[in-house]
C-alpha cells in the first residue's frame, strides 16, 4: 500500500466515523426527546392538535433536518424557521421515515402540505406559495387529523392575525 492510499483510507475512515456519530446523535435526539417546543395545529373544525417540535433555525440544522432517524414519536416533529417568506422546496434524502411536510406562511396559515413524502427520495417537494416556516410531522398524520391548507399553526415564530 502506498502512503497516498493509506492517507486516503484514513481520511475516508474518519469521514465515515463522523457521519456515523452524527447519525447516532441525531437518532438519539429523536428517541430521547432532545430540546423541543410546543406547537399546535388548529384545524377548521376548531380542534387543536399538540406537538413537541425540535427547532431548525440555522442552515446546518435545516440541512440535517430529520435525516438518519429510524422513528419519531407520534406527537413530535420539527419546525424549520427561515428569515424570509419565500417559496420553499424540501426533499427526503437520507430521511428514513415518511413525513408530511407542512408549509406555513408568516401569519401561521398553512399554505400547502406534501403528504406522505417518500423516504430516501431526491424528488423536490415545493410549496404552493411563499412560506416562512415548515413543519414536518409523521407521514399520514395530516390526513388522520384532518389538517388542511388554510388551517393555522400556533407557535411564537408565526405572527397571529
Amino acid at each position: 500500500m502506498t502512503v497516498l492510499s493509506r492517507r486516503t483510507l484514513a481520511a475516508g475512515f474518519a469521514v465515515a466515523l463522523v457521519a456515523s456519530a452524527c447519525a447516532q446523535k441525531n437518532d438519539a435526539a429523536a428517541q430521547s426527546g432532545g430540546a423541543v417546543e410546543p406547537l399546535e395545529i388548529v384545524t377548521s373544525d376548531g380542534k387543536a392538535h399538540k406537538f413537541q417540535v425540535e427547532i431548525a433555525d440555522t442552515e446546518p440544522e435545516r440541512q440535517l433536518g430529520l435525516m438518519n432517524r429510524a422513528s419519531m414519536a407520534r406527537d413530535r416533529g420539527m419546525l424549520f424557521k427561515f428569515e424570509d417568506e419565500a417559496p420553499r422546496s424540501f426533499w427526503m434524502r437520507n430521511t428514513y421515515i415518511p413525513l408530511d411536510i407542512i408549509y406555513v406562511a408568516s401569519d401561521g396559515r398553512i399554505v400547502s402540505i406534501a403528504k406522505m413524502a417518500q423516504p430516501l427520495s431526491d424528488v423536490s417537494l415545493p410549496s404552493d406559495g411563499p412560506a416562512k416556516g415548515v413543519v414536518e410531522i409523521n407521514g399520514g398524520l395530516s390526513d388522520e387529523l384532518n389538517i388542511r391548507p388554510g388551517d393555522r399553526v400556533r407557535h411564537p415564530f408565526f405572527r397571529s392575525r
